[in-house]
């Protein structure tokens, strides 16, 4: 008698266990899972099952679908930006990621075609519309005066993207350097030791000028610059209405009003900011 041989056929698995385990292997490489890692972990579900679990994750929101050299990647999606791409398509989703990934160096629109594999037409009007949604931003670099990267929004670019304190709008500023390069220069042959307090008085002129202000915050011991768990902060200030009359009189603002007297080192007819204010 012929021996009859039966074909035993795997049960069905629970589709939410497949997504549970999808979502589990994203959280072992948070840096994205490809469809044969999915396969190596669960060899016994049939691929329109992994299809299926994949698809609904998708259109759920949990998952990010990314484009690598090596193939598609998924990708656990971050909890913050879920609803910020919350109403947007597959492809803005796919671009705002690649645009997340290129941190605060950002990336050209032409990598971006690279990596999407999507129509320049259709990456311009992507980014103008997250753009509108102030979800990226354009910054224009120094490494190419005609072209701009994109970056999240809320980035602050990277010093190869700005040129850093040197340049202002693309523009390198000589002159700024120039007498930064002067006064330094000037420093050291001097051979001035400048100490925590002469630098404090120079900054208190600026105060006393209205030019600047200063802050005291809180800060850690140990911390550079504080002083008894105090720090101080200085910025420049631009007042948008200048003080008139005798509210702009020096005297009452004066470190060394005590000492200012007629005929001595220290006098009101010697004194520059009476001066102008008398002018004025």
């Amino acid at each position: 008698m012929a021996e009859v041989k039966v074909k035993v056929q795997p049960p069905d698995a629970d589709p939410v266990e497949i997504e549970n385990r999808i979502i589990e292997l994203c959280h072992q490489f948070p840096h994205g899972i490809t469809d044969q890692v999915i396969q190596n972990e669960m060899p016994h579900i049939e691929a329109q099952q992994r299809a299926v679990a994949i698809n609904r994750l998708l259109s759920m929101g949990q998952l990010d679908l990314l484009r690598s050299n090596t193939g598609l990647l998924y990708r656990i999606k971050d909890s913050q930006n879920a609803g910020k791409m919350k109403g947007s398509d597959n492809q803005e989703k796919l671009v705002y990621q690649i645009i997340e990934d290129a941190g605060n160096k950002g990336i050209w629109s032409r990598d971006i075609r690279y990596k999407s594999n999507l129509p320049l037409t259709e990456i311009n009007k992507i980014l103008k519309n997250l753009e509108s949604k102030k979800l990226i931003k354009a910054v224009k670099s120094v490494a190419a005066s005609k072209k701009k990267v994109y970056m999240l929004y809320n980035l602050q670019p990277d010093r190869s993207v700005t040129g850093g304190a040197w340049y202002s709008d693309q523009d390198f500023e000589s002159e700024f350097v120039e007498v930064l390069n002067q006064q330094c220069f000037k420093f050291l042959q001097s051979k001035v030791e400048l100490s925590m307090e002469d630098i404090e008085t120079i900054l208190n002129t600026l105060i006393y000028d209205g030019k600047v202000e200063m802050t005291i915050i809180a800060a850690k011991e140990g911390t550079v610059g504080s002083v008894d768990g105090h720090m101080k902060l200085y910025r420049a200030v631009n007042p948008i209405i200048p003080p008139t009359g005798l509210v702009r009189a020096p005297c009452g603002l004066c470190p060394v009003f005590d000492d200012c007297h007629e005929g001595g080192e220290i006098s009101p007819s010697n004194c520059i900011y009476m001066t102008e204010w008398l002018e004025f």
